[in-house]
């Protein structure tokens, strides 16, 4: 019963919030953000931590809480994506370095983008096949229960991407993402947090994580560049940045996966130093945040 009503409550918020005017619903997100910023829970608590490492310092509580609304305005966005029009998305969406992406598509040759939790990526997966015209493949994380997780694939089906599930389907993600590229497809990938824990370690703000390894992989076996990609609020939109592509090496796999994912990882930094607030992380990301000391 409890799934049910999430699911439910996923349902409703879809619905109910493209019916609000915009401003009224930007209101109502950015009060629940200050809500839950007053409120001083444990996600917020972990996201002022995470803060820390990005700006090396004690995060101020105006940044933590424009960290919150900027979240907050990532959810309302969501909720809205399905009945925007493509005119909408070209207003509210800016792209900056797509060329060489849209020149390989125009060749029928794949590409891989990865880019952090950051901004809205939602509209990046939106604008590629909408307004850049071109197919778009990606990756959703199973979440639970099941019915919020078709709901989510049923959401992004509709903005034009094509979705792979990343656990729990017929064949290996890998596999099916490297005929999509054979296909020409843009391969999309958000790729800042190892849900498994059994990525490539890398130093991220000095400290150690890990970052998981599929971008460098499908880059490598399937002889495409990988560009990344990060994408922050202004006022009235959002705007992403495409850089790369990064240099993938030479040698044994092993080694070149490690320096690729090494190389995105200094990519991610280098956006989400500049755009702190839109780097949506309320979870743990460090190893040190996973050391038993830090459990207890």
């Amino acid at each position: 019963m409890r799934e049910k009503l999430t699911e439910w409550g996923y349902l409703a918020a879809w619905r109910g919030v493209r019916l609000m005017p915009e401003r009224s619903a930007a209101a109502t997100f950015r009060r629940f953000a200050d809500r839950a910023w007053s409120k001083n829970g444990r996600a917020v608590q972990q996201l002022r931590r995470n803060l820390a490492r990005v700006i090396d310092g004690e995060p101020s509580d105006e940044l933590v809480r424009d960290a919150l609304r900027s979240y907050a305005r990532y959810w309302m966005e969501a909720f809205r994506l399905p009945s925007m029009s493509r005119e909408a998305l070209g207003r509210s969406f800016e792209m900056h370095g797509y060329e060489p992406v849209a020149e390989r598509a125009a060749e029928g040759k794949g590409s891989v983008v990865a880019l952090p939790h950051s901004g809205n990526w939602d509209f990046a997966g939106a604008w590629v096949p909408q307004i850049a015209g071109n197919p778009l493949t990606t990756v959703a994380e199973r979440l639970k229960p099941e019915g919020v997780f078709r709901r989510f694939v049923a959401y992004r089906e509709s903005l034009g991407m094509t979705i792979v599930p990343a656990s729990g389907g017929d064949r290996n993600p890998q596999a099916i993402l490297g005929e999509a590229l054979d296909a020409g497809h843009v391969v999309a990938l958000v790729a800042d947090r190892d849900l498994g824990r059994s990525g490539v370690e890398v130093k991220f703000f000095g400290e150690a994580t890990t970052f998981p390894s599929g971008p460098a992989l499908l880059a490598i076996r399937n002889n495409v560049p990988l560009y990344t990609a990060h994408i922050h609020y202004e006022a009235d939109r959002a705007v992403c940045h495409i850089t790369g592509p990064v240099d993938t090496g030479t040698g044994r796999l092993r080694e070149r996966v490690a320096s690729t994912t090494q190389a995105m990882a200094d990519a991610f930094a280098e956006g989400i130093g500049d755009h702190p607030a839109d780097w949506h992380m309320l979870q743990r990301f460090w190893a040190a945040d996973f050391a038993p000391a830090a459990e207890s």
